[in-house]
């Protein structure tokens, strides 16, 4: 399995009568993209504004980040089992616009949502401030189900990025990466064998995520080729905390996968990424760490790198999942965040286990923040004091907001895609 990805350079995002990339600026044309998302009879009202790195805008409650893609060769297209054919993707040719992105916000759905500031303090902190971001204001119409309301907004931001991505498709990228794995049978020599064990979010109430269009609570953990994540096999559909929230960006972008890719047949053979769901019941995770155990002992590998997503009731599968791992005589690493209080003395993890002897932090969600008032605020600025990480009475009248970090989309994301994550080069 082979995937070359051409990058589009996007340092610039604008409305146009035309949706194009010309000289490094996405332009836009407002009406046809509200066309192709208005298909959903479940939307009440679409507003599309946009927002660039340095502008005094607060984006919020925002739901999901999606990079736009698409494949301009290969046997399917972007989002498969939402937008196309449940077919395997991750070979052929995708184009990236990268530097722009789709933001889904509006009123809120679950109350672990958060913010996306374009500058200031928090904006250190998100990835996404440094994006040029086409915002969608959602709204549903009056009466629907939140889950109704999430997988509207959530379909909204995979068809927005589908259109966005077709304006790359006939373009020369600036930059083209080439991604392919050895087969692990063809594999020789003294370098340890590493594969990535990505735990997925799937505790329902508004925590999924899906796997080729189906929700992964309803699967066994999985062995995927790492192509297939960055191509749009997996999807977000959770409102976990902001700040360590896996959103479809992500998904797109995980680094855990680049720089796996990086190092090897250097000083390790990269073998495959497995995804673990986690879930909520204890005969569930045991389920689960088991199979995922048997995956990797399966695969006769030597080590094992486990991300998490979300904390407090995940933590047990990650400590599980390492515990049974390390049993087959396979060293793990852990990467997550940590909720420690405002004060980062506090226990840091709900779990906990001796075999977890290599363990990477990502920061403390409970760090507090004093957000600035912007200029511009897209969506609803009320719910700061609801979602997770807000306080009663952290708005204050001139617009500036007491928070923790834990409001902040990305700030502590346990795939290391964060301000506050340290990567060897």
């Amino acid at each position: 399995m082979e995937l070359i990805l051409g990058k589009i350079t996007i340092n610039n995002i604008d409305f146009g009568s035309q949706t194009k990339v010309e000289a490094e600026t996405l332009y836009v044309n407002r009406d046809e993209l509200i066309s192709h998302i208005a298909v959903d009879e479940r939307l009440d009202s679409i507003e599309v504004q946009l927002a660039r790195p340095g502008e005094s805008v607060r984006i919020i409650p925002v739901k999901d980040v999606v990079e736009p893609r698409v494949k301009v060769d290969g046997a399917n297209d972007v989002f498969p089992g939402f937008l196309s054919d449940v077919k395997q993707v991750g070979s052929g040719r995708t184009h990236v616009l990268k530097g722009a992105a789709v933001v889904t916000c509006g009123r809120i759905a679950g109350f672990q949502e958060g913010l996306i500031d374009m500058s200031g303090p928090a904006a250190d902190y998100s990835p996404f401030s440094q994006l040029n971001n086409i915002v969608l204001v959602l709204e549903p119409k009056e009466g629907i189900a939140r889950h109704e309301h999430e997988e509207a907004l959530r379909l909204a931001g995979l068809r927005a990025a589908a259109y966005l991505g077709q304006a790359g498709k006939d373009l020369t990228p600036d930059e083209t990466t080439t991604y392919s794995l050895d087969p692990i049978a063809s594999l020789t020599g003294d370098l340890p064998k590493v594969v990535y064990v990505k735990m997925l979010l799937s505790e329902g109430l508004l925590h999924d995520t899906y796997l080729y269009g189906v929700d992964v609570k309803q699967i066994l953990p999985t062995l995927i080729h790492p192509n297939e994540g960055m191509d749009g096999a997996i999807v977000s559909g959770n409102c976990v905390s902001a700040c360590d929230k896996h959103t479809t960006y992500h998904h797109q972008n995980d680094p855990v996968i680049e720089d796996l890719y990086r190092r090897n047949g250097k000083d390790l053979n990269f073998v495959g990424v497995i995804t673990s769901n986690v879930n909520v019941r204890l005969a569930d995770k045991e389920r689960s760490a088991e199979y995922t155990a048997k995956l990797v002992d399966l695969l006769g590998v030597d080590g094992a790198v486990i991300t998490e997503e979300g904390f407090g009731n995940p933590d047990t599968d990650l400590m599980m999942l390492c515990q049974k791992i390390e049993k087959l005589g396979v060293k793990t690493v852990l990467i997550t965040d940590e909720y420690a209080g405002s004060d980062g003395l506090s226990q840091s993890l709900a779990d906990g286990t001796q075999a977890a002897t290599a363990i990477v932090s990502v920061g403390n969600a409970n760090m507090m923040l004093e957000l600035p008032s912007m200029e511009r605020i897209i969506g609803h600025l009320e719910p700061v004091e609801v979602i997770a990480g807000g306080f009663a009475d952290g708005l204050k009248p001139d617009g500036s907001v007491s928070v923790e970090l834990q409001v902040v989309m990305g700030a502590t994301c346990q795939l290391g895609f964060s301000p506050l994550a340290a990567r060897a080069r």
